[in-house]
């Protein structure tokens, strides 16, 4: 599982690294939707990559990754919530599910859960 888990950490941090700086326009457009302060944007985007650097480092500190991963977990949760209160149509939960679930594994096989 250790294989997979790794796999799902490289796709947690592509997938930030890509939203939040290959497509921080939408970013920009996406928060302003919200009704969410740019400085809301600028902390959740410099914790969103930095625990997708950690992810990275991870793959040969393995000790690193567990609370990086929990943590990434509850933004996603927080994004599944912010699109719940903005009545968002069920395709745009869509990216945030899918990085919750593989973050939630990722810990899981970190923390000794799923062997």
């Amino acid at each position: 599982m250790l294989n997979y888990a790794v796999f799902a950490q490289i796709i947690i941090a592509i997938s930030i690294v890509v939203v939040w700086v290959g497509r921080f326009d939408n970013i920009v457009k996406e928060f302003e939707y919200f009704h969410l302060s740019t400085t809301v944007r600028n902390i959740v985007g410099a914790t969103k990559i930095s625990l997708a650097t950690f992810l990275i480092i991870g793959i040969w500190y393995p000790e690193l990754v567990l609370i990086p991963a929990l943590i990434m977990a509850a933004l996603m949760i927080g994004a599944q919530l912010t699109h719940f209160r903005v009545r968002n149509p069920w395709y745009k939960y869509l990216p945030s599910l899918v990085l919750l679930i593989l973050s939630l594994f990722t810990a899981a096989v970190h923390a000794g859960k799923i062997v």
